[in-house]
């Protein structure tokens, strides 16, 4: 019970027989579905709000910059296991050409060459690389796996696949769900070279580590300050569905511009929250920094360990063709049961809910999650997902937002002047709404953004929550002053630390001349109060 969290970690790595420990961590979710980092300074059980059986997974926490770069094979292949189940939950976006031959490379290392006896017509549609694709990216992927990849060994593959996910503008995005200033739905991540915005499925900000001057968060409020060329300076506000969830992405924050900016962990600082006065929060990024990281792996000399690919880690993102047909295609009232018997119990479940998916509109060429159900793959666009399948109100999401339609989205940039891609309009073409159902949809959106209340009101609100901890504080402190003075010049104690103050000219002074005219005032009056009470 007395267990921190490093102890733990050192005991899943040695299970492993992982050395080159230092991108990864372990995850967990509290009882209000916020996720958290183990801290490894902190007792387990301290940090784990919720009743036993407690579900802990193993993750890559810092993506490295070049994993093609790691020391030891076992290393690698934990990494591709991330990035596999990045690419089956939407955050690893790319062209479905790149989607196809990533796949391929995934078929190649799950089941080797190709084997005509083996592999019969559409036996690519057995595997679940994507949340949902067409028959002909399934063919795409079948052809690049008998033509191109024959004789690549799974380390082979697997290398492949990292250098082309390395590649790719979202590779090492975790995403964490928040709003813009002007209420649009966002999703911002650290990557190994900087921090990024995401909106829809475009990357709308992109800054490096270097230009990273300060990130703090307040309430719900996250803050990004930033520092370009030519001293201009840029501060980004965005606003996270709970406090929990904004401290979070303040504190994953803190912990990778540590790792990827630093060059040494000597350098790592305790860093605040920069809130009013004692509120707030403090942190300390505990490990390595990359660069040590790497420092490090270089000098490790040892057989390479034996790797079961088959049975070490347990493939949930890409169920193998031994496990059945694809999820995608079991209607919706079987897909969980069928998700639990492959899967091996709720426990697992749970754990492949722990994802946040990027859900987002579908751009020309761009493989992504879709979020309307109703799309055909006639026009080729084979990124759709429904919104059954990854529906904020079935999940698990660690940190919920609150999701609306397309339809919304769309209307509501264009309320705010914010134009629309050509893109974006011919797939709004489909189920365009008439003029009245704008309206009604407009008067649905003003009447949303009036309940949360705008940027405006929440800065009010903000203000008068400082005002009211400037004079809570202030109250507390000429209170504690108050009976500290009490305690001095009335109480008995023979304590070293008072019988000094008691002694110096200052507080005699003090004492006689104004504490002493002062307490026979106050007991004069209280005299006089008393005494008219009784009279009357």
């Amino acid at each position: 019970r007395d267990a921190k969290g490093q102890y733990l970690f050192d005991l899943l790595c040695h299970h492993l027989n992982l050395l080159e420990k230092d991108y990864f961590g372990i995850r967990f979710v509290d009882p209000d579905k916020q996720r958290h980092w183990l801290e490894f300074t902190k007792s387990v059980v301290k940090q784990l709000r919720s009743q036993p059986p407690f579900t802990m997974c193993f993750r890559v926490k810092f993506y490295p910059a070049d994993p093609a770069a790691l020391k030891e094979e076992i290393t690698r292949y934990l990494v591709f296991l991330q990035i596999k189940r990045d690419l089956y939950h939407g955050r690893l976006l790319c062209k479905t050409s790149d989607a196809a031959l990533l796949a391929a490379y995934i078929l190649q290392a799950e089941i080797g060459d190709y084997d005509s006896g083996k592999h019969p017509e559409g036996y690519s549609s057995k595997f679940q690389f994507f949340p949902k694709h067409s028959e002909k990216l399934e063919r795409k992927i079948a052809e690049i796996h008998k033509t191109e990849l024959s004789g690549q060994t799974p380390a082979t593959s697997e290398l492949n696949f990292l250098r082309k996910a390395q590649t790719l503008e979202t590779y090492g995005v975790d995403p964490h769900p928040c709003k813009d200033v002007s209420g649009n739905a966002a999703f911002l991540a650290f990557t190994p070279f900087g921090f990024v915005v995401l909106q829809g499925n475009k990357r709308v900000h992109f800054i490096k580590w270097n230009e990273v001057t300060k990130l703090k968060f307040e309430g719900k409020t996250f803050y990004l300050y930033v520092s370009q060329k030519e001293e201009k300076k840029i501060i980004l506000t965005y606003f996270a569905p709970t406090p929990e969830a904004c401290k979070h992405l303040w504190k994953c924050g803190i912990e990778n511009q540590a790792f990827y900016k630093l060059e040494k962990s000597s350098q790592v600082r305790t860093v605040s929250s920069s809130n009013l006065f004692f509120k707030g929060s403090r942190f300390r990024y505990s490990g390595r920094v990359a660069k040590e990281v790497m420092e490090s792996s270089a000098k490790i000399k040892r057989e390479p360990p034996e790797i079961h690919r088959a049975g070490m880690v347990p493939s949930r993102s890409c169920p193998s063709i031994t496990h059945g047909p694809r999820l995608s295609s079991v209607p919706r009232t079987r897909r969980r049961a069928v998700h639990i018997s492959i899967m091996e119990g709720l426990e697992s479940l749970r754990d492949s809910a722990h994802s946040t998916p990027v859900r987002s509109s579908s751009h020309g060429d761009t493989f992504l999650p879709h979020v309307r159900s109703s799309r055909t793959d006639s026009n080729e666009r084979v990124a759709v997902i429904a919104d059954e399948a990854y529906s904020p109100a079935d999940s698990v999401l660690p940190t919920p937002v609150a999701e609306h339609s397309l339809e919304l989205m769309l209307l509501s940039r264009q309320i705010n002047g914010a134009t629309c891609s050509i893109e974006e309009e011919k797939e709004s073409e489909v189920s365009t709404p008439t003029a009245t159902e704008v309206e009604a949809l407009g008067g649905e959106l003003r009447a949303l953004c009036q309940g949360h209340g705008g940027p405006e009101e929440e800065q009010v609100n903000k203000f008068v929550l400082s005002v009211l901890r400037l004079l809570l504080v202030t109250m507390g402190l000429l209170f504690v002053l108050l009976l500290l003075l009490i305690i001095l010049t009335e109480s008995d104690l023979d304590i070293a630390f008072f019988r000094d103050i008691r002694q110096t000219p200052e507080f005699e002074q003090f004492h006689y001349q104004y504490f002493c005219p002062l307490r026979r005032w106050f007991a004069c009056k209280i005299r006089s109060v008393v005494s008219l009470l009784i009279d009357t």
